[in-house]
């Protein structure tokens, strides 16, 4: 239970603590939690080419043609997933030139990663390089195929709605499962 003079004590703590002030500082925070771009809300890191970008997205609304403010959302959904996919896929292959010279973390250490041969080896570095990958693809998948069902149903087509499996792997021995 707290006392009241804690409490008093973390609010003038609290006063202290109001995070940056300045628009400089505001800029350096939000990247603070960025470790190597591919979970992070910010879409474009400090050394990418913020053109390159753009123009993704611009052929994206382009080819897709959003007609609302929920497809555009879902287009943008789509050049940010895709836009982080060509980073995880440049990382691949930056990760196995790295470790064909017998270097690793050349290419990773500009996105705030050092690796050595340990951690390749120990820390399923690559597998969860893939991991990511599939995680994003299956975004880019999600807002396209919602996407074409908005598009579908502007168009005055029968839309069903998504098809949804229950997977039961609770150890069904008969059939060769075990749990």
């Amino acid at each position: 239970m707290t006392t009241e003079k804690q409490t008093e004590a973390n609010k003038e703590n609290a006063k202290q603590s109001t995070g940056p002030k300045t628009e400089e500082g505001k800029a350096v925070s939000r990247y603070n939690a960025i470790k190597h771009g591919l979970l992070s809300k910010e879409v474009l890191l400090e050394d990418e080419d913020e053109k390159a970008l753009i123009e993704v997205g611009k052929r994206l609304r382009t080819e897709l043609e959003p007609q609302s403010e929920l497809e555009l959302v879902l287009v943008d959904r789509i050049t940010a997933n895709v836009w982080r996919l060509k980073r995880v896929m440049q990382m691949e292959r930056e990760l196995m030139a790295d470790s064909r010279k017998g270097t690793l973390g050349g290419g990773l250490r500009k996105l705030g990663e050092t690796l050595t041969h340990y951690d390749f080896a120990h820390n399923d570095v690559y597998g969860k390089l893939i991991r990511y990958e599939s995680s994003i693809e299956r975004g880019i998948y999600k807002a396209l195929h919602e996407l074409q069902r908005l598009q579908a149903a502007r168009n005055g087509e029968k839309v069903l709605p998504p098809v949804a499996v229950d997977v039961d792997i609770s150890g069904d021995k008969e059939n060769g499962f075990v749990s």
